[in-house]
């Protein structure tokens, strides 16, 4: 079983993959948890996951610790097949429940409703391709199989 989640391939995919992904998610779980960067914070965020979008408890709390935690934990490389599987279903949802019925299109001119699932489709292609390849060099991935040879 560990094999199958921190085997990696050796190669600058892997990295520039995952950093890309850590990157984009890195602002929203700070949004999420501390309210930086014009959010409102672990508990407004769970309040409006929970009781505005009806979500249940524990697939709000989910939600954002796949973005914080989950974000985070990409960027070091450590369980990325994992985290990349969770991001995949993440967006999956996402695309369904909110972004799918806006059309495919951001909503980057505010001319429509909401945002199409654009981003959604993006974020699964590399979540995906991270789910083949593995965390790539300088991961804690590769440290921690190379560890147990």
């Amino acid at each position: 079983m560990k094999h199958l989640i921190f085997k990696t391939n050796n190669t600058w995919t892997g990295i520039l993959l995952r950093w890309t992904l850590s990157i984009i998610f890195i602002p929203h779980g700070l949004q999420k948890i501390f309210g930086l960067f014009g959010g409102m914070g672990f508990n407004k965020t769970l309040e409006l996951f929970t009781q505005s979008l009806h979500l249940p408890f524990i697939v709000a709390l989910t939600v954002i610790l796949i973005e914080f935690l989950g974000s985070f934990l990409l960027l070091v490389g450590l369980g990325t097949r994992f985290w990349a599987l969770l991001f995949i279903g993440l967006m999956v949802g996402i695309m369904l429940t909110a972004h799918l019925q806006n059309g495919f299109f951001m909503n980057w001119l505010g001319t429509q409703k909401g945002e199409g699932c654009q981003f959604d489709i993006l974020v699964i292609g590399i979540a995906a391709a991270l789910l083949i390849e593995g965390s790539g060099k300088f991961s804690a991935d590769e440290w921690i199989l190379k560890g147990k040879k």
